[in-house]
């Protein structure tokens, strides 16, 4: 709990005051708050989500573009401020909609929103509101949720953490460190407290490792379980949305908003009476009590720091009543997966990223010849700020690149290699009946910004096999290394595991308290908010 110092200035007594939340003690930090916490405060009229908006737009204008320049936020939502008053009277006139009432959330800048830009980190798209909201936002919206803006990104959702259109995102625990892509805005964002929680995309882990490199939770959900409706895609056979928060809380409730059935992606229907409606009901800080866990120890042995902090996690994991077993994946399989991997993903966004932009305004590119004209035509920065980004484009042209693989070779991956994958990691949980398989999410530490990965032979963790097998994975932080970068634990389970690995990740995170504020982004005067 956060205490307002009596040091505090003058100042922030007034910002206090003024705000209509005053009473000191108990107080909840605006930084840890969970959802939960949130809502009881906002049901208890201690503060309304018109403050929580400027509270976070606060903390935004603070570390954003100011202080740390963490460059995590494309644009602010001119309209969040109106939509929370609106809010605010539907919930003083009983009429809360749900758990996300009134709770501001950020969205990944390759997720539709009709009324903001949605652009994929592209100078190409600058400016582009596509026709709709996605899918997901349309839930979020109907849920009460405050879209409080559109976070930067990996040019589309892929290639390192920064894009022509916003620039280079930063870590907040080390500005030197990589903050991990794609969604490496909304893992930056959720880090340094801008929102409640917020949504990301995975691909190829592009949840799962932003939520690592900032020391956060995210979920990479099970293939059918949300809707990709609305969602510039990458590569439709692993796609998938996912959300992300400071705790597992925030992620369960931000769940439940978010799965269901949409005629629009006809992959949902295999979800269909699989998902939960509140995701919420499955958190148990006993859950770990005789479950049965699989250490994957291929994916360690690569740095000591993350090492030790992944064996203080297992021992947590003993005590708290779990029988811990060593597992393997064979070897070939983790190799060949990734071949097959980005056999797949290339081939599908040439072909699947022209639907996507048939769906815009006729000034923007309709084609992936496009889009590689435009790359390559960007050499400097230009006049309105567009930077080049080689590290996205450069896969596609650069000296040895695969060829794109025959049509066939790329069906037969799909028909045949992923139901194989599903097979063989199926295979090792029910040998052992495990209900998860851990492991470190990155087993070494982030890359240096200025040592741009050769996305051919870089670092290939273990996510990529998680999106071959359309199964879920969530990450939850672990500790830190002896440098104060984030290490956190991956907790995969089969398709539609995501109650079960929202209780085991809820138990660990109840042991290990994880999470920290980075100091990058301390709390500002004025946020301690009455319960």
């Amino acid at each position: 709990m956060f205490l307002l110092p009596i040091r505090r200035t003058l100042a922030a007594v007034v910002l206090v005051a003024v705000l209509g939340f005053a009473r000191a003690s108990p107080a909840l930090d605006l930084t840890t708050a969970t959802i939960k916490e949130l809502n009881a405060a906002l049901d208890a009229g201690t503060v309304t989500s018109e403050q929580l908006v400027r509270l976070y737009l606060a903390r935004i204008a603070a570390y954003d573009r100011a202080g740390p320049q963490l460059n995590a936020v494309m644009v602010i939502n001119p309209k969040a401020l109106e939509t929370a008053a609106a809010l605010d009277a539907e919930r003083k006139a009983g009429k809360r909609r749900s758990a996300l009432h009134g709770i501001p959330i950020v969205v990944k800048d390759n997720i539709d929103t009709a009324d903001l830009p949605t652009t994929a980190g592209s100078f190409m798209l600058k400016d582009s509101l596509p026709p709709d909201d996605a899918f997901v936002v349309q839930r979020l919206r109907q849920a009460g949720a405050i879209i409080l803006a559109k976070t930067n990104m990996s040019e589309f959702a892929s290639g390192p953490a920064l894009s022509s259109l916003g620039g280079r995102i930063r870590n907040p625990y080390n500005a030197a460190r990589s903050p991990g892509g794609s969604s490496g805005g909304s893992g930056v964002a959720l880090a340094a407290a801008f929102a409640a929680a917020g949504l990301g995309t995975d691909t190829g882990g592009s949840v799962r490792v932003p939520a690592a490199a900032n020391g956060i939770v995210g979920l990479k959900t099970t293939m059918g379980l949300i809707s990709r409706d609305g969602v510039v895609p990458l590569a439709l056979s692993f796609d998938t949305v996912g959300p992300m928060g400071r705790n597992v809380t925030d992620v369960a409730m931000l769940l439940g908003a978010l799965a269901g059935v949409d005629p629009a992606d006809p992959v949902t229907h295999t979800g269909e009476g699989k998902n939960a409606k509140d995701y919420a009901m499955s958190l148990d800080a006993d859950a770990l009590k005789g479950a049965r866990v699989g250490i994957a120890r291929d994916f360690m042995g690569q740095n000591g720091d993350v090492d030790w902090v992944t064996e203080a996690s297992l021992a947590a994991m003993r005590r708290a009543g779990a029988n811990v077993i060593d597992v393997s994946f064979p070897k070939w399989l983790r190799e060949t997966g990734v071949e097959w991997f980005t056999t797949v993903m290339n081939s599908e966004f040439r072909a699947q990223i022209q639907g996507y932009l048939a769906t815009l305004d006729r000034r923007y590119p309709k084609t992936f010849d496009d889009l590689m004209g435009g790359a390559m035509a960007l050499t400097a920065p230009d006049a309105d700020g567009a930077i080049p980004n080689p590290g996205r484009w450069a896969e596609f042209v650069r000296p040895g690149a695969p060829a794109p693989a025959p049509e066939d070779q790329v069906d037969a991956i799909r028909r045949l290699g992923l139901p194989h994958m599903r097979a063989v990691i199926e295979g090792v949980m029910h040998a052992e009946r495990l209900d998860a398989i851990v492991y470190p999410t990155r087993a070494r530490p982030f890359d240096l910004v200025d040592a741009t990965p050769d996305p051919l032979t870089g670092y290939r963790g273990p996510s990529f096999l998680v999106n071959l097998a359309g199964f879920a994975e969530l990450v939850v932080p672990a500790g830190f290394t002896s440098h104060g970068m984030p290490v956190t634990m991956s907790f995969l389970g089969g398709a539609f595991s995501e109650p079960k690995l929202l209780a085991l990740g809820y138990a660990f995170e109840q042991r290990m308290n994880a999470y920290r504020l980075p100091a990058s982004t301390p709390p500002l005067p004025g946020e301690a908010i009455a319960p």
